[in-house]
């Protein structure tokens, strides 16, 4: 009897500790925790384009980027917290049940490696673009964007030797270099030619952004962002920074792509 209360009483305790302990994918927050790091000014996860608006006109093949707030990026088939992967959806309106995956259509482009771009090239006309965050199983999650109307006016043929999207590279989109600026602020990062991830999820080829800002007489602030998170909102210090991005992998860190360090000058957070 002694012994069997001692088992029961062994296995009592693992359960416990298991309920307590947070799983790797849990334990990354959605909003960096960082005293500069704020939420977003809507505290709403949303996805949207970053670099092309409603109504404009373009030259096919363009090129259409991903953001994404309040939530990171994971590829398909994995899972960890509440991240995602991309979808765009040409000329069709956001589904009316989101209990259902998307189908794999010309319609419905999926991102599942975890990509932030993707080349469009179609015929001139008018068409309506919609950004959709889905999980694992390709079943949306309620964060979208705003629709995206653009006119293709004219189609052309890329040369053998040319690239829509230009060599793999990360990018730090906004602010722009030497950029004066009051908080808080937006800092949005890009990668081109590269797959980002959530680092619970451990996808090989897949990597996640770091940022850092130096200034002088004080030591670095280093923001990993783990969560698979493509961008954060700052509100720092008053002063002169450094900003340098960097997409490291997830096995030992290792660096895969870093932008040039950029200026930028906080001149203080509104009262």
């Amino acid at each position: 009897m002694n012994i069997e209360r001692k088992l029961a009483a062994l296995l009592l305790a693992g359960t416990a500790a298991l309920a307590v302990v947070p799983t790797a994918a849990a334990s990354e927050p959605e909003v960096l925790a960082h005293p500069w790091v704020v939420p977003p000014p809507n505290r709403e996860p949303e996805a949207y384009f970053t670099n092309a608006k409603d109504g404009d006109v373009v030259e096919a093949p363009f090129v259409l980027r991903f953001g994404l707030s309040m939530r990171g990026l994971v590829p398909a088939g994995k899972t960890a917290g509440r991240a995602g992967h991309h979808h765009l959806l040409v000329n069709q309106p956001l589904p009316l049940d989101f209990k259902k995956p998307l189908p794999f259509t010309d319609k419905y482009i999926h991102f599942g490696k975890g990509q932030m771009e993707h080349v469009v090239d179609l015929p001139p006309g008018t068409y309506t673009f919609n950004l959709l965050l889905a999980d694992q199983g390709h079943i949306p999650y309620f964060v979208f964007s705003k629709p995206l109307r653009l006119t293709v006016a004219k189609r052309r043929t890329l040369a053998p030797t040319e690239s829509a999207t230009g060599p793999a590279r990360v990018e730090i989109l906004r602010p722009a270099p030497g950029e004066n600026v009051r908080g808080p602020l937006r800092v949005q990062f890009h990668a081109s030619g590269f797959q980002v991830a959530h680092a619970a999820a451990q996808v090989p080829g897949t990597g996640r952004f770091r940022l850092t800002l130096a200034r002088a007489g004080k030591p670095a602030e280093v923001l990993d962002f783990r969560g698979g998170q493509t961008e954060v909102w700052l509100n720092p210090p008053k002063g002169e920074y450094q900003l340098q991005l960097e997409l490291v992998g997830h096995k030992e860190d290792a660096v895969l792509a870093a932008t040039p360090a950029q200026r930028l000058v906080v001149g203080g957070s509104p009262m």
